[in-house]
């Protein structure tokens, strides 16, 4: 952790009290009662052996009975106040850790395919549960407990100080030592906490890789493979728990010796005192139940040390996090894009993945009219997808410009740009749910009836009315109980919803067999219709029919024409083609 950004983070993280001000401040409110409670309780014991045990044994009796009934209404009392600190308090705990998943999972939203490339799902996942557990547990109990702390500590000085300033100073004698043992450790158990934050992410992250791609581990009878990364991952965060239980519990066991030093302290200088006449007996009892009193809030800020950095260190990662600007974002003042024709213009378009990396497009100079369709071919690596996606935006050109409609796509809302392209991918991912959920994803709040009508144009409705529940299956995680053809026509079915006027083919057949193919084929074909249409082709016999094919090399776009032109020319293509065939 950086100290000089201690203030600012503390700061950010107080603000997350701002819509629950008048529960914290009540919270705080029952803490202070509840420790001021516990500080009357030694005085009452002190006044009734200093003074009641001397009154006449009727009045006695009767001042005991009513300091009991006192001390019953006070335990009363003490009992409604811890009862709102758990209850309600933990719901303001809660309430907040919701707020803060909330603005974390809405900040992952708008971050761009780049970032995803470089972060692994595990960590993120940890990011939005672990990490916010351990911060909502810092923000909830840290203040009460530093109030009651406080009181307690202030309150027991006040009071030690006045029964006996002898036995308050053999009890504080050896507080500064503590406190430099204190901040020594603690620096050493932050960075130790932290770490130990990392490497929990790193676990998650294994664990999702693991489970997502279990059926290519167990297709290659590879567990054993998998179990030992895992323990690489695993034994590197024992390393790092044994280091911060070392620190942590060097921490521990010094502050438990220091509190039973400073008993011992007042237990030797009592004793002293007391053969010397100058302390009386039940003030020393008192001082005695009094230093238990402030003994155990001591105890309580050792506890909230471990909490602290826990929830501290989570935090640190909470705010790396909302601290990325998306890269993909609306300009001041752009527009929505309206009455779409379909016309894509590129205008000397080059871009590369991160600074000082090679250039995958060079200099590109294309127009597609609108409802055209038009193949895109070319070795792997060539740079088809990474084209295709600059037209979404999923990434920005590093130069030149992309145009659709006459309107450069960064002057234009990204979502109102992205709701007029369907794109049909060769990976396809279906979201755990019913058939149903995962058509209606392409136009939220269809109605049944448009559903419908979308799987019958993408040749799905009649496998859906085989499945066990029609469009109400459960199809599992990422569609897993689904054939590939059948996963693509929902995709396809997605698509039809949303009823674009611009498609992107994305490879959308390559992975599948050749029944499959024709099946999906039909669909795209149907659904290209008098659309502006792109297709990446793999099978190049899949494109022979388009209106225009483009040969993209690393070089750009070398070759432009319809089949027979390019296979007359006897260039890339026709090498290309007779290669595929």
């Amino acid at each position: 952790m950086a100290d000089k950004n201690l203030g600012k983070n503390l700061k950010k993280m107080a603000g997350y009290y701002k819509p629950y001000m008048g529960t914290f401040i009540l919270d705080l409110f029952f803490a202070l009662l509840a420790s001021a409670i516990a500080l009357v309780i030694p005085l009452v014991v002190r006044y009734i052996t200093s003074e009641v045990v001397y009154y006449e044994t009727g009045e006695a009796k009767a001042r005991i009975i009513r300091l009991g009934i006192v001390l019953i209404v006070l335990v009363a009392a003490q009992f409604g106040a811890n009862y709102y600190i758990a209850d309600i308090g933990h719901l303001m705990g809660a309430k907040m850790e919701y707020n803060m998943r909330s603005e974390i999972f809405s900040h992952y939203q708008k971050l761009s395919f780049a970032f995803f490339h470089d972060q692994k799902v595990g960590q993120l996942m940890s990011r939005i549960t672990n990490d916010l557990f351990e911060i909502t547990e810092l923000l909830h109990h840290g203040p009460e407990n530093i109030v009651i702390s406080l009181i307690k500590i202030t309150g027991a000085f006040i009071i030690l100080f006045n029964i006996s300033r002898y036995l308050t100073l053999a009890a504080f004698i050896l507080l500064p030592v503590m406190f430099v043992f204190v901040f020594v450790l603690n620096k050493k158990m932050r960075r130790a906490f932290r770490e130990n934050r990392a490497r929990i992410a790193d676990i998650n992250s294994r664990i999702e890789d693991n489970l997502s791609g279990i059926r290519v581990v167990k297709s290659f009878a590879n567990e054993d493979i998998e179990r030992e990364k895992f323990k690489e991952g695993n034994d590197a965060f024992l390393r790092t728990k044994r280091r911060t239980y070392r620190y942590f519990g060097l921490f521990q066991s010094g502050m438990t010796a220091f509190i039973l030093l400073i008993n011992v302290s007042v237990i030797v200088a009592g004793g002293i005192l007391i053969s010397e006449g100058l302390v009386r007996i039940p003030d020393f009892v008192a001082f005695l139940l009094y230093i238990n009193t402030f003994t155990e809030p001591i105890r309580v800020l050792v506890d909230f040390t471990e909490q602290f950095q826990n929830g501290y260190t989570g935090f640190e990662r909470f705010t790396e996090i909302l601290a990325i600007e998306p890269d993909i974002k609306d300009r001041e003042g752009s527009i929505l894009l309206e009455n779409v024709k379909g016309d894509i213009v590129f205008d000397d378009v080059s871009f590369r993945y991160k600074d000082g990396a090679h250039r995958v497009l060079r200099h590109i100079d294309l127009d597609i009219s609108a409802g055209s369709y038009v193949a895109l071919v070319g070795s792997s690596g060539g740079g088809k997808t990474t084209l295709c996606s600059l037209i979404p935006r999923f990434y920005d050109v590093t130069g030149g410009s992309i145009m659709i409609d006459g309107k450069d796509i960064r002057d234009i809302k990204v979502k109102s740009l992205r709701d007029h392209i369907g794109i049909v991918q060769q990976d396809v991912y279906l979201f755990a749910g019913t058939v149903i959920e995962n058509i209606s994803y392409g136009k939220p709040g269809s109605t049944r009836e448009e559903i419908i009508e979308a799987a019958k144009l993408a040749n799905a409705h009649d496998f859906i009315m085989e499945l066990p529940n029609g469009y109400d299956t459960d199809i599992g995680q990422r569609g897993i109980k689904l054939s590939g053809g059948q996963k693509q026509r929902l995709s396809i079915a997605r698509v039809f919803l949303k009823n674009p006027p611009i498609l992107i083919f994305d490879e959308a057949t390559s992975a599948l067999d050749n029944e499959s193919e024709n099946i999906v084929k039909e669909s795209l074909e149907k659904l290209a219709k008098n659309r502006t249409t792109i297709v990446i082709a793999h099978r190049l016999s899949t494109v022979r029919n388009a209106e225009r094919i483009l040969v993209l090399t690393e070089k750009g776009i070398e070759e432009s024409g319809t089949h027979e032109e390019l296979m007359a020319r006897g260039g890339i293509y026709s090498a290309l083609y007779k290669w595929n065939s």
